[in-house]
């Protein structure tokens, strides 16, 4: 049992961090519960920020987390809009940037990650741009309006999953959109060539400008305003604004000043957690974008930076903190919406890890199920407009069982044959 004097402290207002506290009360714990999170929102889920918001599809309110009486209600001590500065392990508290003290029994990190910047001239420009927050969302939901009715042009540095949704989203509101991107193939490394050409092909139908192999190596402005965007092949692209979409990196800061493991960053960085997503002190614990979790089923370490993973993890550690007994091994999971293409991937299938990719259905039609194959098990899907077959292609990868490919790729064989 958890006394009721105990006080349980997260830091970090994002998913993660709301569904801990909210998970801590359903849980029955009566003691204390702080959060604490660096921007004065509410606690909010980032997906619509480079999808339905942003596209104008979705209303701000759609975002929260909870309604914000609902922390008052439930006992949440908020600190929003403040920023830990400081966490002393030997006398269990947090030191905030204004100044106050706050100790803890058990304390959550959740402190997300923040978008990697571009380290070329003219960053500095007011038409330079990230997307990591609601504040970012906001103002480029702002600009993609006002380049879309000028005929404006955007340039997005990077191909992964946060350009291209930018880039649908650009291209509704009718603006101009280049996409630079150093791999031959935007998503490269996350679902390989084999399916990097399909994503190619669907935005260059609506129209956005592809310059694969080249990377920016300038952005070139007048009056502070952007003008152009060169890359090291000696291209120059027009740009009335730049989006820097090339990742994002985990804040360890915090951690690391305190002396918790980290892992290393050339494999992904974060805070290094085991399965049950306690740090190598045992009254600290991380989850979401930050924590490098010990997964048993894939067998390796993981940072997952997806929403599905703030979703389920903050919960598995808040109830970690209270001394049950946690294995945190979901099976990984992201979705993606560009366009009229929907798609969901579930697992973990990185470069030089499969042997096969196999398509079930008509790729053509941009309907089918893609899975990712080593030994004819199933590492990875990615159901592409087709639904309700994620739980199946998850059974797959948890079982780990050898299925016959031709089966596979058959439509007409039931998914949930091939688990008997």
């Amino acid at each position: 049992m958890v006394d009721a004097d105990q006080t349980f402290v997260i830091v970090g207002g994002g998913l993660a961090g709301a569904k801990a506290a909210e998970t801590l009360r359903a849980e029955g714990f009566t003691g204390r519960v702080i959060l604490i999170g660096d921007e004065r929102e509410h606690p909010y889920e980032r997906p619509p920020l480079s999808k339905g918001f942003l596209a104008g599809t979705e209303e701000r309110d759609s975002v929260f987390v909870h309604e914000p009486g609902w922390y008052a209600q439930a006992d949440i001590e908020l600190h929003l809009g403040q920023t830990v500065v400081h966490l002393d392990r030997a006398t269990r508290t947090v030191l905030l940037g204004d100044g106050a003290t706050v100790r803890y029994d058990k304390l959550l990190l959740a402190t997300g990650a923040e978008p990697r910047r571009l380290d070329i001239p003219g960053t500095g420009l007011a038409g330079v741009h990230h997307l990591r927050r609601l504040a970012h969302a906001e103002r480029l939901r702002g600009v993609l309006a006002t380049l879309g009715r000028d005929n404006g042009h955007l340039v997005i540095a990077g191909g992964g999953w946060i350009g291209l949704e930018v880039a649908a989203a650009a291209r509704g509101y009718g603006a101009e959109v280049t996409v630079v991107e150093p791999e031959p193939t935007p998503l490269h490394q996350v679902i390989g060539p084999e399916l990097g050409q399909l994503f190619t092909d669907l935005h260059s139908e609506h129209g956005v400008r592809f310059h694969f192999g080249a990377r920016l190596t300038e952005i070139i402005g007048q009056d502070g305003m952007v003008l152009a965007a060169r890359t090291d092949d000696g291209e120059e692209h027009p740009a009335h604004d730049v989006l820097a979409a090339i990742g994002a990196a985990p804040r360890t800061a915090l951690a690391e000043s305190a002396g918790l493991d980290l892992f290393d960053p050339a494999q992904g960085g974060g805070i290094v957690v085991d399965a049950a997503l306690r740090t190598s002190d045992p009254d600290i614990h991380a989850a979401g974008d930050v924590a490098a979790a010990h997964h048993p089923l894939l067998g390796t370490r993981l940072r997952v930076e997806h929403w599905a993973n703030a979703l389920n993890s903050g919960p598995a550690a808040a109830r970690a903190m209270l001394g049950q007994e946690v294995v945190y091994d979901r099976v990984p999971y992201f979705f993606s919406d560009q366009y009229d293409l929907g798609l969901e991937y579930s697992g973990w299938a990185p470069p030089g890890s499969y042997d096969q990719v196999l398509i079930r259905g008509d790729a053509g039609k941009r309907e089918f199920i893609a899975f990712w194959l080593k030994d004819h098990r199933v590492l990875a899907g990615m159901n592409v407009n087709v639904w309700e077959v994620t739980e199946h292609i998850q059974q797959l990868i948890r079982t780990g069982a050898r299925v016959d490919a031709d089966a596979l790729s058959d439509p007409t064989v039931d998914l949930a044959s091939l688990l008997r």
